[in-house]
């Protein structure tokens, strides 16, 4: 497998939909610059998620690159139900209904359904109810049975299916629903390389998940998607149980309010840092170009201040799902990347992140973070990490630097699940099958061929004593780079 001219370190992540169902789109999508698709399980089926994963799989290899796959559990559907019109306009002042007992078709102006029948146990007078992302407000008057009434503090249209939250959170449902248990082993089947749980509340959520994955014979890594305000309160838990987290700025802005957002995204991408898991930056990140061929100005700094703060990767939704212009997006969003790290380089030199924790739980630990701070204090022009499972280059990531960390792996689960981490690259490198006696000539010969290194230049090598082993890197070179 071939590799692509490396230009920056935080990876994009590409929701699929019917724009990139188009072979030929899907591909310049991937060389345009996209390392890890994501799956939602809210929409189509096996066959239809079957399809795309192979899709993404011929794609990736038609352009020489390596490309992650993200499955996305639906979680619960906390919804209303459906208007007899299609939608209504609610105005301000008015009496508005929430009826758990209503037909699904039967929405007036004055009532409508909802999904989610424990509605009427988790809310009561004086609790502020939101609709359709928080651009509908209403405030619970009483309850009563089945039906919870309310007052419309700021009206609008409203439609079908709308999304419904509570300010502060303290909705009851559970963050794994039946629909969820069926698809883990989908996502299994599939082979994904993360899956991402949909509303966990706590550690537990995140652990059966977990359990339900491997048990269905999947070795995904899991992403907890903090868009709860109870997950806030959990968030050190939930983020210890979990591979990497997803800053999930839509539900998670609605329930706390959106002059809360900015911050809580700077905390919880550097609460995911500090555990050493990887961060995604996620929702409307550039959603103006879902109609539009260029970016604004304010999507513009959303992503690279998402960058500045250390996420590993930013995502596109409906962007690149059901946008006019899903290469583009990539485009510009790859652009906006390149543009905030060339700052933050310039502003800051090589080493960006001191590294404080006190003690090592292994010895790829210590050599990651030995390799890192030797890296950063000589003219290195690459890491080169033999790994088995990924690791080392996992523990390395965690430093902010410019020097870019190469995975040699022969291991291709490996290889795609390092695509989401921050500076890190994958390589094909067979170490079981190559002769110990030629390894760095044979590393040397990648290098320059993959056009990684020029002759001269110095490269730091990670290995371990014994091919085959993951976890036991245990050993770091510095070599010059020789034909």
């Amino acid at each position: 497998m071939t590799s692509p001219r490396i230009v920056r370190r935080a990876k994009i992540v590409t929701t699929l939909g019917p724009a990139t169902d188009d072979p030929k789109v899907l591909a310049e999508l991937i060389k345009a610059g996209a390392d890890v698709v994501r799956i939602n399980f809210s929409h189509g089926h096996f066959e239809d998620h079957a399809q795309r994963v192979a899709m993404v799989r011929e794609a990736a290899r038609s352009v020489g690159r390596c490309v992650g796959i993200l499955g996305d559990l639906s979680g619960p559907k906390i919804r209303i139900e459906r208007f007899i019109g299609g939608a209504v306009q609610l105005e301000e002042g008015a009496d508005f209904t929430l009826d758990v007992a209503l037909a699904p078709d039967a929405g007036t102006r004055q009532v409508v359904g909802c999904a989610y029948a424990e509605l009427p146990r988790d809310v009561r007078a004086g609790d502020v109810l939101l609709l359709n992302d928080g651009l509908i407000v209403l405030e619970v008057v009483r309850v009563e049975g089945p039906r919870v009434h309310t007052r419309v503090v700021t009206g609008g249209e409203l439609s079908n299916n709308k999304g419904l939250n509570r300010r502060g959170g303290g909705l009851s449902a559970g963050a794994l629903t039946d629909k969820d248990r069926e698809d883990i082993p989908i996502a299994a089947r599939l082979e994904v390389d993360y899956l991402a749980v949909s509303f966990p509340k706590s550690a537990a959520d995140m652990i059966e998940a977990r359990q339900l994955l491997r048990d269905a014979g999947g070795n995904g890594r899991l992403c907890a998607k903090i868009e709860r305000t109870e997950a806030i309160r959990h968030l050190d838990e939930i983020i210890e149980a979990s591979d990497a987290v997803m800053v999930a700025r839509g539900d998670l802005g609605v329930e706390v309010g959106y002059a809360e957002l900015t911050g809580l995204q700077k905390r919880i991408i550097a609460a995911a840092r500090h555990q050493f898991r990887v961060v995604i930056t996620a929702t409307q990140m550039m959603e103006s170009m879902i109609h539009n061929p260029v970016p604004t100005r304010a999507e513009v700094s959303d992503v690279a201040n998402a960058v500045l703060d250390g996420t590993d990767a930013v995502m596109l939704s409906a962007e690149s799902a059901v946008g006019k212009y899903p290469v583009k997006a990539v485009e510009a969003m790859a652009q906006v990347i390149e543009g905030a790290e060339k700052y933050q380089i310039e502003q800051g030199g090589r080493a960006r992140q001191r590294f404080e924790q006190k003690e090592f739980h292994g010895t790829d630990e210590a050599i990651a973070m030995a390799v890192m701070y030797t890296a950063n204090h000589m003219a290195v022009k690459a890491i080169v990490a033999l790994t088995e499972s990924g690791s080392t280059p996992l523990w390395m990531s965690r430093m902010r630097t410019d020097i870019p960390i190469y995975a040699f792996t022969g291991h291709e689960a490996t290889r795609r699940r390092v695509t989401l981490y921050r500076g890190v690259y994958p390589v094909y490198f067979d170490i079981i099958h190559t002769d110990p006696s030629v390894l760095y000539p044979s590393i040397f010969r990648s290098v320059l061929e993959l056009g990684l290194c020029a002759p001269g230049d110095l490269i730091i090598v990670t290995k371990g004593e014994f091919s085959g082993v993951s976890g036991g890197t245990n050993s770091m070179k510095i070599l010059e780079v020789r034909r």
